[in-house]
C-alpha cells in the first residue's frame, strides 16, 4: 500500500514542476508579469496664459424692426384689393381702393363754395377802397368806413374757410386709396371686396412688418450685470466700440450675420429682477422671423493673462471645491484646489490655483493615485468640441480653417460699459 502511494505522489510532483516550467517559459505570461511593474501613462495638457473673450448666452425673442397696422382713414366700401397677400410692398404702394364717388362729389362741392366766396371779395374790396378815399373828404362817415372794412375781412375769411374745406375734401378723396406706410412683407387681408370699413376702426385691414432688419429682445439678471462690472474693474478690459452679438437659432445652428447691441434697459423689473436688452440684426434672406425663439451670445470684454482648464480635467471634492490633478517636476501626481469663474466653451476660466506651464491631467488620472510616478503624453483639448488630440496633430496646419475662428478674428472686441 505504501509503494503505490509514493508512486502517485512522485507523479504529482513531476506534473507540478512541469506545469511551472511551461508557465514560466510562456512569453505572454512573462509580459503580463513585467507589465505590473511599468509606470502608468497619463495624457496632460500644458497650460499657457491667454487673453480670453468673455461671452454671455441669453434667451430672447425676435421682433420686427417696424410694424404697421393698416386701417382706413375714411369710411367707405372697398372696391378692390390691389396687393398680393404675403408679398413684399414698398412704402406708398396702393393696398386697397375705396369707392371714391361720394368723396369726389364732396370735393366738387367744396370747390364750388370756394368760387362763390372768392366772387364776393372783389366788390367788397372796391367798396372799401372807395369809402377810404371819400372819408378823407368827409363824404362818408367813419362808421360806414368801418363797416366796409369788416365786410371785406369777413368775405376774405370765408374764402380761407372754403379753401380749407377744399383741401379737406381733397385729402379725404386721396384717402380712398389706402397705401402702405412702410416697406415690408404684408400679411393676409382681413376684409374682401365689397366690405364696409369705417374710419380708424379697431380691426386692422392688414399688417406690414419690416423683415430686412430684425430686433431681438433679451433679458438678463441684474446680478450678472453687477458681476460683470466687478470683473471689469479688476481684470477685464473692454473696448469703446459697439457690442457684438451672435445668435443661435432654434435648431442649434449659428446665424451667420452678427448683430449690434442697441441699448441696455435703465431699470430692473420688480417681479423678475431682470434687465431688458435689445439687439439689432440684418436679415437680408428673411431667415429670422418675428416671434422666433433664439439664444444670443453677447461678447462682454476680454480678460488678460488668464487660464482655461478643460472641463474633463476638473472635478469636485466632498466640500464642493473644484479640483484638478497635475504632474509636477518629479513626474508625480498632485492634486490642487482651483478657483473657477465661468464656463467658456469646453473649459473652465480659472482665476487661481494654476501657473504658467502647469501640466494638467486630462485623461488617465484613474490609472494612478496622488503621489504616484507616471509617464506623460502631451495632448491638446479642443475648446469648441472638447476632442482630445496629440500635440503633433494639433500643430499641423489645417487645410480648411474653421469658419467660426475666421468670424471671431473679424469681430471687434465688444463692451457693455
Amino acid at each position: 500500500m505504501i509503494r503505490p502511494f509514493r508512486r502517485v505522489l512522485f507523479q504529482m510532483i513531476m506534473v507540478t514542476c512541469w506545469s511551472l516550467a511551461l508557465y514560466g517559459s510562456n512569453p505572454n505570461v512573462a509580459a503580463q508579469q513585467s507589465g505590473k511593474t511599468e509606470v502608468p501613462e497619463v495624457s496632460v495638457q500644458t497650460l499657457q496664459q491667454r487673453d480670453v473673450t468673455l461671452t454671455r448666452e441669453l434667451p430672447g425673442r425676435a421682433s420686427a424692426h417696424l410694424v404697421s397696422e393698416v386701417r382706413p382713414r375714411v369710411t367707405g366700401t372697398i372696391l378692390r384689393r390691389v396687393f398680393r397677400e404675403g408679398s413684399l410692398v414698398e412704402a406708398g404702394d396702393v393696398l386697397y381702393e375705396l369707392d371714391p364717388t361720394p368723396f369726389e362729389a364732396a370735393y366738387r362741392n367744396a370747390q364750388a363754395a370756394l368760387q362763390r366766396a372768392e366772387s364776393a371779395v372783389p366788390s367788397a374790396r372796391a367798396r372799401f377802397d372807395r369809402y377810404q378815399r371819400l372819408s378823407t373828404a368827409n363824404v362818408v362817415s367813419q362808421q360806414e368806413l368801418d363797416e366796409a372794412r369788416t365786410q371785406l375781412l369777413q368775405l376774405e375769411a370765408d374764402v380761407a374757410a372754403a379753401t380749407a374745406a377744399v383741401e379737406t375734401a381733397r385729402i379725404e378723396l386721396a384717402y380712398t386709396k389706402i397705401v402702405a406706410p412702410i416697406s415690408g412683407r404684408v400679411d393676409g387681408s382681413a376684409v374682401t371686396q365689397g366690405a364696409l370699413v369705417t374710419q380708424n376702426q379697431a380691426q386692422p385691414l392688414t399688417t406690414i412688418r419690416q423683415h430686412d432688419i430684425i430686433n431681438v429682445d433679451l433679458v438678463r439678471s441684474s446680478a450678472s450685470l453687477l458681476a460683470l462690472k466687478a470683473l471689469t474693474s479688476n481684470s477685464a478690459k473692454s473696448s469703446e466700440k459697439f457690442v457684438t452679438v451672435e445668435l443661435k437659432l432654434e435648431d442649434g445652428s449659428r446665424y451667420p450675420i452678427p448683430g449690434k447691441l442697441q441699448f441696455v434697459g435703465s431699470s430692473v423689473s420688480q417681479s423678475t429682477g431682470m434687465v431688458s436688452l435689445r439687439a439689432e440684426f440684418p436679415n437680408p434672406d428673411g431667415t429670422l422671423m418675428p416671434g422666433m425663439y433664439v439664444r444670443a451670445l453677447i461678447e462682454e470684454g476680454s480678460v488678460e493673462n488668464s487660464f482655461l482648464v478643460p472641463q474633463r480635467a476638473v472635478s469636485r471634492n466632498p466640500r464642493g471645491q473644484a479640483t484638478a490633478r497635475f504632474v509636477n517636476g518629479e513626474m508625480k501626481i498632485e492634486e490642487r484646489i482651483l478657483t473657477v469663474d465661468r464656463i467658456i466653451g469646453n473649459s473652465w476660466l480659472v482665476t487661481a490655483g494654476v501657473t504658467e506651464g502647469d501640466r494638467v491631467i486630462v485623461e488617465g488620472f484613474q490609472r494612478a493615485g496622488v503621489g504616484r510616478q507616471v509617464r506623460i503624453k502631451d495632448v491638446i483639448v479642443e475648446d469648441q468640441t472638447g476632442e482630445l488630440r496629440d500635440v503633433q496633430q494639433a500643430s499641423a496646419p489645417s487645410r480648411e480653417p474653421r469658419r467660426d475662428a475666421q468670424d471671431l478674428a473679424r469681430s471687434p472686441t465688444p463692451s457693455l460699459q
